[in-house]
C-alpha cells in the first residue's frame, strides 16, 4: 500500500514547493492537488452536488494553477510521484491538456499520476462553455483524443466534440504509453464503462460509496469486456489515517491511499506530516 497526501494549495496555505520538499522527506508516495478555474459567486450548485451540503470553503475558489503548483513541486523533488487530484477534463481544451500533462512527465522525469473527473460545479462548468449534461461524454472524447497525441508521431481526432486533424505534437509522455490515468468518480454503471474503456484504474472518496461493494463489480465488468482486470488498480481519496483501517482497504484490493490535507500553514501542515509519517513507515 503507498500512501500520498492531497492538499489544496492556495495563496494562503503552506506553498507548493516547501510542501513537496517536506513530503517527500517523510517518505511519501506521492502528491495530489485539485483544481478549479474560479467558482462562480451564485454558487447555485451545492458543494459536490449534494443536496444540504456546507457552505463551500474559500479554499476552492483560492487554489494555484493545478500544473503550474505541480511542476514547481517536481523540480524539488527527485522521488515523489506528483498527481492531478483530479483534473476537470471537460473544462480543459485536449490539445492544451495533453502537452500540459506530457510536458509535467517528462520534467519530473516520468513521475505523473493523472487523476481526472466530471465534476461536479455546473456554473462553473457553464462559465467554460460547457454543457453540463454532455460532459461526460466530452470527458471520454477528451481523454481518448490526448492518447492520440501522447502515443501517435502524426495524431489525428474525429469525434462528436473534439476534432483536430492529423497534426505534430511534442514533447510526448516519458512514461509509456502514458502516465497512469485513474478516474476519480462515483460508481455508476457509465462510469466504469468509462474506466474499463480508457483508464487505469479507479480512485474514489472514501466514505461516499460502497467500494467493498463496487470494486469486484468493476472488475467483473473489466474481464466481461475483454480486458484483464489485473491491469486496473484500487486507489482511495481521503483515506482514514487508522493503520488497521488502511489494512482493511489493502485488503480489498487498493494499492494507494491519499490522506487528505487541509488548506492551512506549515504550523498545521508539518505536525499533520509528522503523524502520517508514521503510517508511512509502517506501509511502505
Amino acid at each position: 500500500m503507498r500512501l500520498g497526501v492531497m492538499i489544496f494549495p492556495t495563496d494562503q496555505s503552506i506553498q507548493p514547493i516547501q510542501l513537496a520538499k517536506e513530503v517527500e522527506a517523510r517518505g511519501f508516495d506521492s502528491l495530489w492537488f485539485p483544481e478549479h478555474s474560479h467558482i462562480p459567486v451564485s454558487r447555485r450548485t451545492p458543494w459536490g452536488g449534494r443536496e444540504g451540503a456546507p457552505p463551500l470553503p474559500d479554499m476552492y475558489w483560492r487554489a494555484h494553477d493545478q500544473f503550474v503548483a505541480l511542476a514547481a513541486a517536481a523540480a524539488v523533488t527527485t522521488e515523489l510521484k506528483v498527481a492531478t487530484g483530479i483534473t476537470l477534463v471537460a473544462q480543459r481544451d485536449p490539445l492544451w491538456l495533453a502537452k500540459e500533462v506530457a510536458s509535467l512527465d517528462m520534467i519530473s522525469g516520468g513521475r505523473v499520476i493523472f487523476g481526472v473527473g466530471y465534476g461536479w460545479n455546473h456554473e462553473e462548468m457553464e462559465d467554460h462553455g460547457i454543457d453540463v449534461k454532455r460532459r461526460r461524454a466530452l470527458v471520454r472524447e477528451k481523454i481518448l483524443a490526448c492518447k492520440e497525441l501522447w502515443t501517435k508521431e502524426v495524431a489525428s481526432f474525429s469525434g462528436t466534440y473534439v476534432n483536430f486533424e492529423p497534426s505534430w505534437a511534442w514533447p510526448k509522455p516519458l512514461q509509456a504509453p502514458h502516465p497512469p490515468i485513474v478516474v476519480g468518480g462515483s460508481p455508476t454503471p457509465l462510469h466504469f464503462r468509462h474506466i474499463v474503456e480508457w483508464a487505469d484504474g479507479w480512485m474514489p472518496n472514501e466514505g461516499r460509496y460502497e467500494i467493498a461493494e463496487k470494486w469486484p463489480e468493476l472488475l467483473q465488468l473489466a474481464e466481461d469486456s475483454g480486458r484483464d482486470p489485473s491491469t486496473l488498480s484500487l486507489g482511495i481519496f481521503g483515506v482514514k489515517p487508522d493503520a488497521a483501517h488502511i489494512e482493511n482497504m489493502s485488503a480489498l484490493g487498493a494499492s494507494y491511499a491519499v490522506l487528505g490535507l487541509p488548506s492551512d500553514g506549515p504550523d498545521v501542515i508539518l505536525p499533520m506530516l509528522d503523524r502520517y509519517a508514521e503510517l508511512v513507515a509502517r506501509f511502505h
